[in-house]
């Protein structure tokens, strides 16, 4: 199996067809164009796949591609000079991330480490094809806001969680997130469509797994979750929340 350069294993790589160019040419017309469509149309675009717990870029890689989420979670975390890792954003389907060379050229480096937290399958684009779109057309532009609006909502709202310095509350905080962003409504209450190991949940939050796995315990005996082959289900997310409260 072959390493891909930005520290990740690709278990495909699937470039668009040739003839696609940054004026999007292949893309739906008018208003029916999605995210999607865009970057996929993009000159040098391909579809790549990430195994969970591989990183997609480290800090200081050259930020020279743009990426957009389809299936999957992405961990997205500042690591400081101390060592300390904190996470400010997971990512979900449809999430649009690696835009930095957007703003600053693409001879900028990445100020964040990205890794893949479920099996990604991911759309990546070069910036200077983006670039080039959102010169061509307005509309690209607009889609490309939407997209970092979504994003930046993200971004708030895992830093509101991680300002909790109960871990108890931060991690119930973090249970109801994730119930938002990838919960599926069941007969038995709402079940997080990841499968979460207690050292992922742990990093994500800046926790250890034994505290985790303590944590989880008491709200399992409280009967406000369950987990079945490291799928969370929240049985009451209003109960959940007023201990949260």
């Amino acid at each position: 199996m072959a390493v891909a350069p930005g520290g990740f294993s690709r278990y495909a790589s699937q470039p668009v067809a040739q003839g696609s160019s940054p004026s999007l040419a292949n893309a739906p017309a008018g208003n029916s164009r999605t995210l999607v469509d865009v970057i996929r149309a993009l000159e040098g675009a391909s579809t790549e796949m990430v195994e969970r717990a591989k990183t997609i870029f480290f800090p200081g890689d050259p930020a020279e591609r743009v990426y957009l989420i389809r299936r999957g979670a992405v961990r997205l975390s500042r690591v400081y000079e101390s060592g300390e890792e904190i996470t400010v954003a997971l990512l979900r389907e449809n999430s649009l991330f690696g835009v930095l060379s957007l703003l600053t050229g693409h001879r900028s480096d990445r100020f964040y480490h990205a890794v893949a937290f479920t099996r990604v399958e991911m759309i990546t684009a070069p910036a200077v094809s983006v670039r080039q779109a959102i010169e061509d057309d307005s509309g690209v532009g607009l889609l490309l806001l939407q997209g970092l609006s979504s994003r930046i909502l993200q971004t708030e709202t895992m830093i509101e969680t991680l300002t909790h310095r109960d871990m108890s509350s931060r991690l119930v905080s973090f249970l109801l997130v994730l119930c938002r962003d990838f919960g599926v409504p069941g007969d038995q209450g709402i079940t997080i469509d990841l499968r979460l190991s207690h050292q992922a949940i742990a990093e994500a939050i800046g926790s250890t797994r034994v505290t985790i796995t303590r944590l989880l315990g008491d709200l399992r005996s409280a009967g406000l979750v369950e987990i079945d082959r490291k799928k969370i289900t929240v049985l009451d997310p209003i109960a959940l929340a007023k201990r949260f409260n």
